[in-house]
């Protein structure tokens, strides 16, 4: 069963030690012993991480010589930046509409209120 590019980039998103690696990517390119340096896991356990955000096109891999270099492939978060990209304007106009909504009832509590120096 084949998955749809932003659920596999929200799995692939999902674990902390793949955004930690992504971060590092977004440094410039680094090799899988670069990467693993920082974590307290196996070689393979970061290879199958690096699988996971490749599966996800989050990040390619190539070959020079005995390197094989990983980069950041930032079109797979621009993706998922236009997915939300719906949201922020659909939350952003909500809060926009709750503000009007405020000052109107401010604006309606200061009419209401009795003024200095009269009795109800």
């Amino acid at each position: 069963m084949q998955t749809d590019h932003l659920s596999s980039t929200f799995a692939a998103l999902a674990d902390p030690t793949r955004r930690a690696i992504l971060a590092r990517l977004a440094e410039g390119e680094a090799s899988v012993n670069e990467l693993a340096e920082p974590f307290d896991i196996s070689l393979p356990a970061v290879s199958r991480h690096l699988k996971v955000l490749e599966g996800a096109g989050l990040i390619s891999r190539s070959r020079e010589a005995q390197w094989r270099p990983c980069k950041l492939e930032p079109n797979a978060l621009q993706r998922v930046d236009s997915w939300l990209d719906f949201y922020r304007r659909f939350w952003g106009g909500s809060f926009d509409k709750m503000d009007r909504y405020i000052d109107e009832l401010k604006r309606r509590d200061v009419r209401a209120a009795p003024k200095k120096g009269t009795r109800k």
